[in-house]
This record gives structure tokens, sequence and C-alpha cells, in this order.
């Protein structure tokens, strides 16, 4: 019998006419615990942002919602956010991934500044009617920024040149863009343009996806909290959804990887950080 029944049976017995001393006894409870007064619940609060979190960042995991806690100012325990987390029952169901050959595997050197190092890749998705979507993903390798994803039904070399021109006027260019063997990284369009401009292109080896370890795992994000949580009615749709999408990751979305910092603070941090030659 739980304790809120005995209780209650120690009262119904004490209503009959029965001294309070000999219903405890009767039911075989002590009077600490017949006057026990239960404390109120100090973890409303923290729980209904736990929910709320998890409500619109449907993939984020316990770790992620402690760190946007800690982002909004508010210093609680992990193990207690976890606690809360679980009794919610909010777990993130895994998605099976595709099994990969295990194959030679190098640690990726971050660069120290920004623009040193960007990285280059494709996302496919589809729209409502089945039509394919493109999605050309560019991240900064050493503050995990997502540079642009640029959203269209086709993307060739061309399309691509035009986007990094249009980059280079808001950010500059970097030093170095890394690809894997696509057409449309390996075409004489892309080619020229980056022999023109001073850009060094490196290209993965064939089948070595680690090799780009930086933007597979940004694409890994992105499928997993944008692409497989909306449904594309038409392809203006799926450009404003990931675009939104693409500003929060860079503005509001913390990184374990960075110190719990979203990838634009980091860049903020690193710039000031960054000792520039010559002076």
């Amino acid at each position: 019998m739980t304790a809120p029944a005995r209780r209650e049976l120690v009262r119904h017995l004490v209503d009959k006419g029965l001294s309070e001393r000999r219903s405890l006894a009767v039911v075989r409870m002590s009077a600490s615990a017949y006057r026990y007064a239960p404390r109120s619940d100090r973890n409303v609060e923290l729980r209904a942002r736990i929910l709320a979190l998890a409500q619109r960042h449907k993939r984020y995991g316990v770790g992620m919602i402690h760190l946007k806690l800690r982002q909004a100012g508010l210093l609680v325990n992990y193990k207690r956010v976890e606690r809360l987390y679980r009794e919610a029952k909010l777990q993130v169901r895994r998605r099976k991934r595709k099994k990969v050959l295990p194959g030679e595997r190098q640690p990726l050197i971050r660069p120290l500044a920004a623009n040193q190092v960007w990285s280059m890749d494709f996302v496919f998705d589809r729209t409502a009617e089945g039509r394919a979507i493109k999605c050309l993903t560019i991240v900064d390798d050493a503050t995990h920024e997502a540079v642009a994803i640029e959203v269209e039904r086709a993307i060739s070399g061309l399309s691509v040149r035009r986007v990094l021109d249009r980059l280079a006027l808001a950010r500059g260019l970097p030093q170095v863009i890394r690809t894997d063997n696509g057409k449309e990284f390996c075409g004489k369009a892309l080619v020229t343009w980056a022999h023109e401009r001073g850009v060094q292109l490196r290209l993965i080896q064939p089948g070595k996806p680690n090799q780009n370890a930086y933007v597979e795992s940004f694409n890994g994000r992105l499928r997993d909290e944008c692409l497989n949580e909306h449904w594309f009615t038409h392809l203006l749709h799926a450009r404003t959804v990931i675009e939104t999408w693409r500003r929060e990751y860079n503005e509001e979305r913390p990184k374990k990887a960075l110190g719990g910092l979203t990838p634009s603070a980091y860049a903020k941090q690193l710039a000031a950080t960054t000792i520039h030659p010559g002076l």
C-alpha cells in the first residue's frame, strides 16, 4: 500500500472514533510519515522549459537541450535535466543509418581562422509533387558555420561558380575548398574559376567521405533536423524553410565541439583571438 493510501486509511479510522495512535498502529505507519507534508515541486518551470525546447526542436537530444538552457543563462546540472527529460519520455528515436564499410580514418586538422578552408557537398530531397531538389551545402571548417545552402532543382558547375561569387562579395573567398569528385566540382567551369581567383581545389579520395567529415556531419544534421522534419509543398517553400534552419543553426544552435557556443559566436571569438601576421 502506498504512503498516501495509508494516510487516507488512518484519517478514515480516526473519523470512525479510533485514536490516532491506535490507527497508526493498525495501519503500521509512523507518526512522522503520517504528518509528512511533501515539498512543492521545484522543477515545474524547468520541466516546462525542457518540454518547450523539445517540442520546438524535435530532433534535439538531452545534450542539446542542456546546452540550449545554458545558452539562455540557466545554470542547471546536466543530470537534473537528464532526469526530467527521461521522466517526460522525450527521448529521440534514433533513425537507422546505412552501414558503411570501415575505411581508413584520418583526423581532419581544423583551420585556425575563418575563410581558410571551406567544404562543399550536395544533399538531395523532393517536394510534394515528387520533383527532386538539390542543395549545395558550404561549411567553414574552422567555425563550423553554414556559409550557404543553395536550393535548386538542378545545380551545375556554372551555378556553383555563381554562388561562390555571390559569397565573395559578402564574406570573401577561402584559400582552399574541399569537395568530393562530383562532376560539378571537377568540371572546367569550377576549375577555371578557382585558377582565376587563386583558390585551391582539394578533392577527397573516391569512396572516402570521412576525408570531408565537416560537411558530411553538417549534412547529417540538415537531413535529420530539417529535411526529414518537413514536407515541402514547392521549391520556394523548401528554400524558405532551409534558409530559416541555416540561420538558426549558425546563430542559435550551440555545439558541444565549440565549447557550447553557436557557430556565429565561435566565429566572433576566433576572430578576436586570431593573431594576424605583422600586427
